[in-house]
């Protein structure tokens, strides 16, 4: 009996070796925004995609709404190896030791989004996610929000309403110094701490692109909202190195091309839905919507041209200077 159960054991355990090797690879997408943002639906197309042109060798799992993390905490879950992907903010990179993203920042410095995306998307951009290598990071893609706008308690149509305002900002020297040359006190929160912030009054103030602003319920709780469109919010999506590294060579090239994939989807969505928020915002009645004159417009910009030129030698002025020849500034 003996020959007839060693046999049964190797065929038992040749049986089970194909199950144990079939198991899915695991995708950790962690973000901290709503399900129903440009982000939000890109992180499900992704999660459809690298599905689907894996045959389910690899599972997706999406983390919306800092389910997992909040923003400082991320990165550094996604450096140790507890998530696998994320899609920062691109200001939360500078606080990593990449200051060259706070680029992106700079006050009225992209004039629209065909100039931006041949920066994101040209060799500037792949210089940039190269950058984040030394830190354990593969950047993969730049994906769209959009271009900014402005909210408070009180209109916001010139600098001087700013005054005496403690507005809420990421973690970046270019945004600080931009609410600083307005004369607003910044304050640095993460973004699940924002609506309640506004609420109780612990910030008056907010900057967000429209979806941001809207599937946060911000309406609630800001009764005015300046379109102007002052400076751009995107995202980098990043992998963990040793992870993505470590992945067999056809995985790889295939989530590669559902990346590029949903970022096309991405950039293409987040103008629609920006729009859509924005009326949605009107339809609510709760905040009043201003659309700043060329006036107007033009006093913004002077009163930030300064913040340009401070920020340039902290970014590396070469960067500026060539990110301006590619936009034809």
């Amino acid at each position: 009996m003996k020959p007839f159960f060693l046999l049964l054991a190797c065929v038992l355990a040749w049986a089970s070796f194909p199950a144990r090797a079939q198991e899915p690879i695991l995708i950790r997408f962690s973000h901290v925004v709503a399900p129903d943002t440009p982000k939000g639906k890109a992180a499900e197309r992704f999660k459809e995609l690298a599905e689907q042109a894996t045959e389910g060798r690899v599972r997706v799992l999406v983390h919306p709404n800092s389910e997992l993390y909040q923003d400082r905490e991320e990165l550094e879950a996604l450096q140790l190896g507890a998530v696998q992907m994320l899609a920062p903010s691109l200001s939360k990179f500078s606080p990593l030791g990449v200051r060259e993203f706070e680029v992106f920042d700079l006050p009225f410095f992209f004039p629209d989004k065909d100039a931006l995306h041949r920066v994101t998307g040209g060799p500037v951009g792949r210089d940039l996610l190269r950058r984040l290598q030394p830190k354990g990071l593969i950047g993969l893609a730049f994906w769209d929000n959009g271009f900014k706008v402005m909210s408070a308690n009180r209109p916001l149509r010139l600098p001087a309403d700013f005054q005496g305002l403690r507005m809420r900002i990421q973690p970046s020297r270019v945004l600080d110094a931009q609410m600083r040359a307005l004369g607003a006190s910044p304050m640095i929160l993460r973004f699940g701490e924002v609506y309640h912030a506004l609420r109780s009054g612990v910030v008056d103030g907010t900057e967000n692109p429209p979806s941001n602003f809207y599937t946060q319920s911000m309406q609630d709780v800001q009764s005015h909202l300046t379109v102007s469109r002052h400076g751009y919010l995107g995202y980098a999506v990043v992998v963990n190195r040793k992870f993505w590294e470590g992945l067999p060579p056809g995985i790889r090239s295939a989530l590669e091309e559902a990346m590029r994939e949903a970022t096309r989807y991405a950039n293409t969505i987040a103008q629609e839905e920006n729009d859509r928020a924005l009326q949605a915002v009107r339809a609510s009645g709760k905040t009043e919507i201003h659309m700043l004159s060329d006036e107007e417009r033009r006093q913004w910009r002077d009163a930030l041209a300064a913040t340009t030129a401070e920020m340039e030698a902290r970014i590396g002025k070469d960067l500026v200077e060539e990110i301006r020849r590619e936009i034809g500034r």
